[in-house]
């Protein structure tokens, strides 16, 4: 189990996104999505994200979630109050987004992988 209760300071990751291209472009398929859903599933091993992370054992960096619900629900993060990261998260997964004001929940097979208050 992987946990972590941090204040972020996301101008740092927001910097080096944009210094090095769009992160996310490519990374995942909308299969559904309203106000307060999302469901994606996760393109292979083949993307620059699981090639860097880590090599021969690609996983999901923690912080491109909030990349994704970022993109996904329209959203400008600039805090995040709470993070947990309880599992980790492969190419090819499908993964349900459900968000409830600023709190978060990240799914996978019906097992809670992460969530996050903004």
């Amino acid at each position: 189990m992987v946990r972590g209760a941090h204040k972020f300071n996301l101008a740092k990751i927001c910097d080096y996104k944009w210094r090095h291209g769009m992160l996310i472009e490519d990374l995942y398929t909308v299969k559904y999505k309203d106000d307060n859903k999302a469901i994606i599933e996760l393109c292979d091993e083949n993307h620059p994200i699981f090639k860097a992370h880590f090599p021969g054992k690609p996983i999901l960096p923690g912080f491109v979630n909030f990349d994704i619900v970022s993109e996904i629900f329209d959203m400008q993060i600039t805090t995040i109050k709470r993070a947990k990261f309880l599992k980790l998260i492969y190419p090819n997964q499908v993964l349900t987004y459900i968000k409830k004001n600023k709190s978060f929940k990240v799914f996978c097979d019906e097992n809670e992988v992460a969530s996050f208050i903004l």
